[in-house]
């Protein structure tokens, strides 16, 4: 009988010992070598499903919504589209400190496979570039949904949220930016001016409605449109200096696309002409030029939108 305990006894221990080790090693797949979590966050976007490392370290940021969001953040990245323009209050990333990752439209996948890089951010213009990036790294889209604005953008800063556990300070920021919101549809309905839109490139100008890429003035921000006709895409609906005098808008929003691409001619020479001044919007100083670095370079940002949000505020004073 007490061979029989002593049996029973070391029986039980061994399976406590072993059960402590199976606890170790799970503990083990949740660590690296230097003690750091292994946690990943699986995000699911517009291209597909991607396993992401959680708090990733070497980051390529291609959209510059995203980048404005993670620098009001503190986060740092690691490579930067610099081949091109970035908007000016992102300049710092356009020194030597960054990799240059090349251009939005042309990345360099050398130098990108060479930063070994723990994930990385695109939007649209690389959209069609997707696999190969992902072959390199795990890769997410996070471009705005322009028939859906809010709500997509929410989605994205949500990802970023959980990706680098900065939930509190993305709903602290997107909450202030509802209620700029509110502030803005209630001075829109009030006064009940009609705007257009349009996108001055050198000596041509296109215009855009709602659920198009600007279309959160008309969208989310409750401003009506001189014209809902507006055909919706990407480069707007080509236009001339008669349709501006004959649809008279109120409000004129201008964004100068060659002010932020190297054009020769502003947009103020080119909208001010003698047709314009026959417009509501001449007439009564309501042509408003928005800043292009916010609307054309990195919309989708919690600086960008919260900017863009105050630009249409003030055009409203």
């Amino acid at each position: 009988m007490k061979k029989l305990y002593l049996i029973l006894v070391m029986s039980t221990l061994v399976l406590f010992i072993a059960a402590c080790g199976s606890d170790s090693n799970d503990d083990a797949v949740n660590a690296n070598e230097n003690g750091e979590s292994n946690e990943t966050v699986t995000v699911s976007h517009e291209l597909g499903e991607t396993e992401v490392p959680k708090n990733p370290e070497n980051i390529v940021v291609f959209d510059f919504g995203i980048l404005d969001t993670l620098d009001k953040l503190g986060v740092e990245v690691t490579g930067v589209a610099q081949s091109g323009t970035i908007p000016s209050y992102l300049e710092k990333y356009a020194s030597g400190e960054y990799e240059n990752i090349g251009s939005l439209k042309e990345p360099d996948f050398e130098k990108i496979a060479s930063i070994d890089p723990d994930v990385i951010i695109i939007s649209d213009r690389q959209a069609s570039l997707y696999d190969q990036l992902e072959e390199i790294a795990p890769t997410i889209h996070l471009g705005v949904d322009v028939t859906n604005y809010m709500e997509s953008f929410k989605e994205n800063m949500a990802v970023v949220g959980e990706l680098f556990d900065a939930q509190e300070e993305i709903e602290a920021e997107l909450a202030a930016i509802e209620e700029s919101i509110a502030t803005v549809n209630e001075k829109a309905t009030a006064s009940e001016k009609q705007a257009l839109i349009i996108l001055a490139n050198d000596d041509k100008i296109s215009a855009f409605g709602p659920s198009s890429r600007f279309g959160l003035i008309h969208d989310i921000l409750g401003v009506p449109s001189v014209d809902y006709s507006i055909e919706a895409s990407t480069h707007g609906m080509n236009v001339t200096f008669e349709y501006v005098m004959e649809q008279d808008p109120e409000l004129l929003y201008v964004i100068d696309r060659s002010a932020v691409v190297g054009g020769d001619t502003s947009a103020e020479q080119l909208v001010e002409n003698q047709l314009v001044e026959n417009t509501q919007a001449y007439k009564n100083d309501n042509i408003v030029y928005l800043d292009p670095d916010f609307w054309y370079l990195s919309g989708g940002g919690l600086v960008s939108v919260a900017e863009m949000i105050k630009e249409i505020d003030s055009s409203l004073n």
